[in-house]
């Protein structure tokens, strides 16, 4: 163990990244041309057309990762330096996945107001915005305001990545049992960022029965919240407007996906489920559910860790999702962007492949960023968001969102 501990301190000594010049400056001549007096061609004509500095600045290919440190990992609030280490990591995997410069902002601010300012004064030299380790309900409000406020994409990955790659695995765990997106019954645990998110994906995807279950049990219409992202979630899940606790509507479920707390989730409760159960047990470091002692009750199981099949990993989306917003300077990242990334994710795995234990790729897998990245340009395309670059092919024909119909 100790090992082990000296070798991680060891990579991250004196940090994971640096900056690195595109190309040398070694003559007088090369430092005029790079520096002044050269560089004021430049400038003047990003001064007169501003647009330009996408394609004469590192902002075509360059996104900040911004954190205040209040929701970090399971590690929780901890600060903005003690975040660093894992903005640091998700610059790297930016750059080594999908080419992307990418670089860590963490703000000594937990104020909305104070961090949107920030993000809007800084983002003239990023061409996107990806949030990272925000607290809810905060976070919400945060994106919200940014996205209407600024003209490139912002995309807060613990809510929007998450349910990308939940979908994908959804979409595969549902081919191995044989069952349909809208027929299925569908329980959350764990109503926060990536619960909201992840539930209106499903919902966008097909899913007709979705239950969401926190604490106090199950969210229905007949409760007045005093937090409005709840009465929200009310309103548009729940169709049969069910009540009690988790073990009380789990019943006759076909899936169960947590991203919640450890241990709340029993045998007994998935004996309950449908024929052919699909539970995705995702809370970290301690799943909802030990996978060890669920495995001989479901069908399908799938977790956050690595040290467990079917793996649900953010890194299978952010680097493609970016990769292809950029590439076609993507003014958002909307709904059916993020539909056509999970998608493609699923689609990495071929039908021979797809099994109980096979049914995400594996963050390695090479097909996965260029589908990705492929999928959301043809979407930004379609839905009038793409700015520039490669418009699809006339004889492209992509897959319909409406995934029940798979």
């Amino acid at each position: 163990m100790g090992s082990l501990r000296d070798e991680i301190r060891e990579l991250h000594e004196g940090g994971k990244m640096e900056t690195l010049p595109k190309k040398r400056i070694e003559t007088m001549e090369g430092l005029s041309k790079v520096y002044t007096p050269g560089v004021a061609q430049i400038c003047m004509e990003i001064a007169n057309d501003p647009a330009k500095a996408f394609q004469l600045t590192i902002k075509k290919n360059t996104v900040a990762v911004v954190s205040d440190g209040t929701a970090v990992l399971g590690l929780g609030d901890i600060g903005p330096e003690a975040a660093m280490p894992v903005m640091e990591g998700k610059a790297v995997l930016f750059k080594q996945f999908a080419g992307v410069d990418a670089f860590p902002i963490c703000l000594n601010t937990k104020d909305p107001d104070e961090i949107v300012q920030i993000v809007k004064m800084i983002a003239p030299a990023f061409g996107g915005i990806n949030l990272e380790d925000i607290s809810s309900p905060r976070c919400f409000e945060i994106e919200r305001r940014l996205k209407q406020e600024l003209d490139i994409p912002v995309f807060h990955d613990d809510q929007h990545g998450t349910a990308v790659v939940v979908l994908a695995g959804l979409v595969n765990a549902l081919k191995v049992c044989g069952k349909k997106m809208e027929d299925v019954k569908v329980v959350f645990a764990g109503i926060g960022a990536a619960g909201m998110a992840c539930s209106r994906m499903l919902l966008k995807a097909g899913v007709r029965n979705l239950i969401g279950v926190d604490r106090q049990g199950a969210i229905h219409r007949d409760v007045e919240y005093s937090n409005p992202h709840w009465t929200e979630y009310a309103n548009m899940t729940n169709p049969h407007n069910l009540s009690g606790s988790l073990s009380e509507v789990i019943v006759g479920a076909d899936v169960f996906i947590g991203v919640s707390g450890p241990d709340i989730l029993t045998v007994e409760d998935i004996q309950s489920m449908a024929t052919d159960p699909i539970v995705f047990a995702m809370a970290n470091p301690k799943p909802e559910i030990d996978p060890a002692i669920a495995s001989p009750y479901v069908r399908v199981l799938a977790t956050g860790r690595s040290d467990f099949p079917n793996q649900i990993n953010n890194v299978l989306c952010f680097p493609g999702i970016f990769r292809g917003a950029l590439d076609c300077h993507a003014k958002t990242i909307n709904e059916e962007m993020k539909l056509a990334a999970g998608l493609a994710i699923a689609d990495a795995i071929c039908p021979e492949e797809l099994s109980e234990t096979y049914i995400i790729p594996d963050v390695f897998n090479p097909k996965v960023v260029q589908k990705v990245r492929d999928a959301v340009i043809h979407a930004a395309w379609e839905t009038g968001v793409a700015m520039s670059g490669e418009a699809p092919a006339a004889n492209y024909v992509r897959k319909s969102y409406v995934l029940h119909k798979l």
